[in-house]
């Protein structure tokens, strides 16, 4: 039987599990990061990591942009013949730029190969305080790390389908469906998607393409919405 094709969000769940053991929440496809580990504090620890089948300079180019947002950075590249894992110049240009470097077998086992140094390069608070933003209002954690072609269940969209499924059982009123969702109003007002159709001042329905969304993002986006 072929073996099947390993891809960037099997290194994902090894991950997560590893950070989870260091107390972090973690979340996948946050803003544009792969990994985003989050640990509540004064001030809270944010964690960014990115994952790859094998270590390369993009790979390190993107560590560099992420150092900006948060506190550590971890790159998890999987363990296999070729991927230079094994090259001291590679852990030796993690410890220079103060990256954590993570091996992950296809059995899912993870190794940690260079620990994260303290590093703290001048911040972008705005970028910062956006990922924790984001990571705080998505309800659970429905994006895999690591997924690409589609698109990403972000907090506004979990909140957008919510709005759809109460409007699901007919026109509602604003009033109502902020009960639901707080930012209902100006959710509806956006229509950022095209789900949603205003029939008089401060009431909605939904349009076929909210239908439409409903049925294909449904429980994923709705979990933890009622």
């Amino acid at each position: 039987m072929p073996h099947e094709r390993r891809t960037e969000t099997s290194l994902y769940g090894p991950v997560k599990r590893y950070l989870e053991t260091l107390g972090f929440r973690v979340k996948g496809e946050v803003c544009g990061c792969d990994v985003v580990a989050f640990r509540e504090g004064e001030p809270p620890i944010v964690v960014i990591g990115e994952l790859k089948l094998s270590f390369s300079l993009e790979l390190v180019l993107q560590a560099v942009d992420r150092t900006a947002a948060c506190d550590e950075v971890w790159l998890a590249v999987g363990a296999s013949g070729g991927n230079r894992l094994r090259d001291p110049r590679v852990r030796k240009l993690c410890r220079l730029l103060g990256f954590g470097l993570l091996g992950v077998s296809s059995a899912g086992s993870v190794e940690v190969l260079v620990e994260p140094r303290p590093w703290r390069p001048r911040q972008d608070r705005k970028r910062r305080t956006r990922l924790i933003d984001e990571h705080r209002k998505r309800v659970g954690d429905p994006a895999p790390g690591g997924s690409t072609r589609q698109p990403i269940m972000t907090a506004y969209r979990q909140q957008a389908l919510a709005c759809a499924a109460s409007l699901s059982q007919g026109p509602r009123r604003t009033a109502e469906l902020r009960w639901v969702v707080p930012n209902a109003p100006n959710i509806l007002l956006r229509n950022v998607y095209g789900w949603f159709a205003r029939i008089e001042r401060g009431l909605y329905e939904l349009t076929p393409e909210g239908a439409v969304a409903l049925a294909r993002w449904s429980p994923v986006g709705l979990s933890g919405h009622r």
